[in-house]
């Protein structure tokens, strides 16, 4: 009998063990010693978890080229933040490859010595933003909490959530929690023809927006600083193709040579961006190392 209640004990002690491990747990803090940037990753046990980026992105704020507006702004409002003065939420807006995630993680770079963090998150993860909150609100670093490629179909939970964390829940903002999205998309939802139908306006002429498109808006207001890009003219493609086949060791003579062939890979993409440009002199920079 005594046997016998020992071999329950034993399989019942297992089957709790093997359901804990499926149960959500609680976020748990990293040993923040680790890094200055983490990705926010779900297991396959449905679990969140930080890990440390262990290689980061060597770009320099020097480095981003021909959008000198957009980087004084970001730049600002980021050590406005670790200075503990007031500052935004931010949402880069706009062409696609004209450095909105660079400059992102220029800003890290430059201000990581002064105690900057940052934590990358997918949007498809953002129903979890407000556990990612709670667990750094005691820290004394200062965290950016970066989304790239922001945008949203209609339905997504993490709408709701990221709009309660920007502006509208009932618990105040934390000091030390700034959000950094960037999107293609300026509203971060897509928005329809029908949208405009609920529109109404009265016999003085003044005009009422819909609730649709209320809503459809109202995620992107909640960001405090704006700041939009826009595509490249050719000279300025040019200034920064010179600028990156430079930061990998070309001569001046190899850049002005390098001139024709980067206008003809930009014709052939379709694209005269900063990712582009990127692209390019990483091409040249390889083909002539190979005929050196």
């Amino acid at each position: 009998m005594t046997e016998n209640l020992a071999r329950l004990i034993d399989r019942a002690e297992q089957l709790i063990t093997r359901i804990e491990a499926v149960l959500p747990r609680p976020l748990g803090a990293p040993d923040w010693s680790q890094g200055v940037a983490w990705r926010y990753r779900k297991r396959a046990s449905g679990h969140g978890v930080l890990e440390p980026v262990r290689h980061l992105a060597a770009i320099t704020l020097d480095d981003l080229k021909e959008i000198d507006a957009q980087k004084d702004r970001i730049e600002r409002n980021t050590r406005q933040f670790i200075e503990g003065r007031p500052a935004n939420n931010v949402l880069l807006t706009g062409a696609r490859g004209t450095g909105k995630s660079s400059l992102i993680k220029a800003c890290l770079n430059a201000f990581a010595p002064r105690g900057l963090r940052l934590i990358e998150i997918d949007k498809g993860d953002m129903t979890d933003l407000p556990d990612i909150v709670e667990l750094v609100a005691g820290r004394p670093e200062k965290f950016i909490v970066y989304c790239d490629d922001l945008s949203f179909e209609e339905g997504e939970p993490g709408y709701k959530a990221l709009k309660s964390i920007l502006d509208g829940s009932v618990a105040a903002s934390t000091p030390n929690l700034l959000v950094y999205a960037t999107s293609n998309r300026r509203h971060l939802l897509p928005e329809y023809m029908r949208d405009n139908l609920s529109y109404t306006h009265t016999d003085d002429g003044e005009v009422h927006p819909g609730e649709v498109v209320e809503e459809k808006i109202s995620l992107s207001e909640r960001f405090g600083l704006w700041v939009s890009f826009y595509p490249f003219s050719q000279d300025e493609y040019l200034a920064i193709a010179a600028q990156w086949l430079s930061a990998l060791g070309a001569t001046p003579a190899q850049i002005e040579a390098a001139r024709p062939e980067a206008l003809v890979w930009a014709l052939e993409r379709g694209s005269r961006s900063g990712r582009v440009a990127y692209q390019f002199a990483r091409d040249f920079m390889g083909r002539a190392a190979a005929d050196a």
